[in-house]
Order: C-alpha cells, then structure tokens, then sequence
C-alpha cells in the first residue's frame, strides 16, 4: 500500500477521533501498529504534528465565522 493512502487513512482516523474522550495520538499509533506499517516517516513525530497541525487549521476554517464573530463583538 501506497504511503499516501497510507497517510490519507491516518488522517481520516486523527480527523474523526480528535473529538472523542480518548487520545487521537494513541489512534496514530495503533492504526500503523495493527496493519503493519513500518514506514519510519508515518510513525514520525514530525508526522503526528502535522496530522495535528491539519486538524486545527480545518477547525479555524470551519468556525471562521464564530471567530469573527466573537472578535468583533468582544
């Protein structure tokens, strides 16, 4: 399997399990884990922080008009 699917899949799990009471990071771990990827780059942490990084720039731009909203009403 392709790195990038690969990196598609790890970031479809970091993206649903960011809101759940349990830690997403773990999820990044065990994804890789039970499939048997070795990839080096996909365990990475510099991996992990861009998956996270992706997540809170998608959520900045989801509630962009809550930010505005809340900047120019403050």
């Amino acid at each position: 399997m392709s790195n990038l699917i690969q990196a598609i899949i790890l970031g479809a799990v970091q993206g649903l399990t960011e809101f759940l009471p349990v830690s997403s990071t773990a999820h990044l771990v065990l994804v890789p884990w039970f499939f048997g990827w070795t990839d080096p780059f996909l365990t990475s942490l510099a991996f992990d922080v861009s998956l996270h990084l992706g997540t809170l720039v998608a959520l900045l731009i989801y509630f962009r008009a809550d930010w505005i909203e809340l900047a120019t009403n403050a």
